[in-house]
This record gives structure tokens, C-alpha cells and sequence, in this order.
């Protein structure tokens, strides 16, 4: 029953945030263009269709997605789990969290194959490049970047290092990768980075921040939970970028040199 209850709670919710959206694309379609809404049966089963995914998305997310990222994050961390492995009993060090650092890459590149947003991105990319981009290459470049900026962002939280440095380094390799990088490719990294951070990816990642910040000892999880999304951001765009340059190079290599007679 309380399971009824929060699913229509969350139904009204979502139909509120969404009826803006709705009729500002009404209000532009009949008024502003004085067209009418082509094919609107078809338009209006999709929007109920769109209502109750995203009930039934919110409510997965608050029953099944974050108590397990936050139960992963705290089983793997746990004191007594480590210690185990590690055969220590005094203080543990950062590289005694080896289990984590891999579940948190592993869980970054699942979740990133997995998201929507990327996966529309990938197929409209390999459209106008006349399939010179390959859809399932782009998602899995973006993936390897996500696990290692998850990998690398769970480090951070277990050392204590702070989250600008981080950011600070990652963007000047981004600024220097863009310069040299082909033009054509260098948008499509930036909107690669942005998409990961979307409705599969964020409430996984940003739960198993907080799990995590919550296990390790000396970290608030207010302050050390949270900035995984921003690797999340980051580091792909680091990664196509670098494939971008690989593969240029690698094409430029091949071309043979005319031969002087």
C-alpha cells in the first residue's frame, strides 16, 4: 500500500513538472507559429507514456538505486571488510580501498553504456558524420572516460585531497587537448561530457559519493559526498578528445608522402 501511495504522490509531482514544459510547446505551436500539432494523438500517448516512465524512474531510484549504491559503497569500505583483505589491523592507507576503486569504474562504465541521453547522442553523431563517427565506439570511449574520472574521483574521497585540484588540472589538459584537437570533433566531446551526467548515471554515482564519504573515516559526506558527477563531466571529454587525436594521427600516418623524382 505505501508503495501505491508514493507512486501516486510521485505521479502528481512529475505531472506538475511537467505540464510547463508541455504547454510552453502548445502555446509556441498554436500561437506563436499558428500551426497546428501534427499528428497529436500520437503526441498525446507519448506524453502519457513520458509521465509514467519518469514516475515509476523517480520511484526506482528511491527504492532500489540509491539504498544500493549507498549499501555497496558502505559494504566495500567497510572497516573491518578491508582489513580483512589487507590482513592490517592498525590504521588503513588509500591503497588498502582497491575494491572500491575498481567497483566505482566498473560502475561508472556500466552505468554510462546504460544512459539514454548518451546513447541518442551516439546515434545522431554517427547520422551526420555519415557514419564516419561510429555509435557504439563513441559510447564506449565516453564509458572508459566516466570509470576512470569515477575511479579517480573515489580516490579523492578516500585521501582527503581536495576536489579543485582535481578540476583544475582536468580542465587545463581539456584546454590544451582542444587546441590541437580536430575542430569537427571537438563540440561532439564537450556535449559527451555533458550527457553522461543524466538520469541512469547521476542518482548511482551521486549514491555511492555520499555511501562512501559516510564509511571512510574523517570524511563529512556534505563536503567529501559529492563531486564524483563533476569527474563524471569531466573526464570524458578528456577521453574522446585524446581518441579524436589518436585516430588523426594514426590517418595522417597512413597517408603516403609523394615521392620526389
Amino acid at each position: 500500500m505505501s508503495l501505491l501511495i508514493d507512486f501516486g504522490l510521485t505521479l502528481l509531482l512529475t505531472i506538475r513538472d511537467v505540464i510547463p514544459i508541455v504547454a510552453l510547446i502548445f502555446f509556441f505551436q498554436l500561437v506563436v507559429f499558428r500551426a497546428s500539432i501534427p499528428r497529436l494523438p500520437h503526441v498525446l500517448v507519448g506524453l502519457v507514456f513520458v509521465i509514467l516512465g519518469l514516475s515509476m524512474f523517480l520511484i526506482g531510484l528511491e527504492r532500489a538505486l540509491f539504498p544500493v549504491g549507498e549499501a555497496m559503497a558502505r559494504q566495500l569500505s567497510d572497516p573491518d571488510f578491508i582489513t580483512h583483505l589487507s590482513g592490517k589491523e592498525d590504521l588503513l592507507e588509500w591503497t588498502d580501498y582497491g575494491w572500491i576503486y575498481l567497483f566505482a569504474a566498473t560502475i561508472g562504465f556500466a552505468t554510462t553504456i546504460a544512459e539514454p541521453s548518451l546513447v541518442a547522442v551516439a546515434i545522431k553523431a554517427q547520422e551526420v558524420s555519415a557514419g564516419t563517427i561510429d555509435r557504439q565506439g563513441l559510447r564506449i570511449v565516453v564509458a572508459v572516460g566516466v570509470a576512470f574520472g569515477i575511479g579517480l574521483g573515489t580516490f579523492r574521497i578516500v585521501s582527503g585531497t581536495p576536489l579543485y585540484l582535481y578540476i583544475l588540472v582536468g580542465y587545463i589538459i581539456v584546454i590544451i587537448q582542444t587546441i590541437y584537437a580536430p575542430r569537427q570533433v571537438i563540440a561532439l566531446a564537450y556535449d559527451s561530457g555533458g550527457v553522461t551526467t543524466s538520469t541512469v548515471t547521476v542518482p548511482i554515482v551521486a549514491a555511492l559519493g555520499i555511501g562512501l564519504a559516510k564509511s571512510v573515516p574523517g570524511r563529512d559526506p556534505a563536503i567529501d559526498g559529492f563531486g564524483l558527477i563533476a569527474f563524471a563531466s569531466l573526464f570524458p571529454i578528456i577521453s574522446v578528445l585524446a581518441y579524436a587525436q589518436y585516430t588523426d594521427y594514426r590517418s595522417r600516418k597512413k597517408i603516403p608522402r609523394p615521392q620526389q623524382s
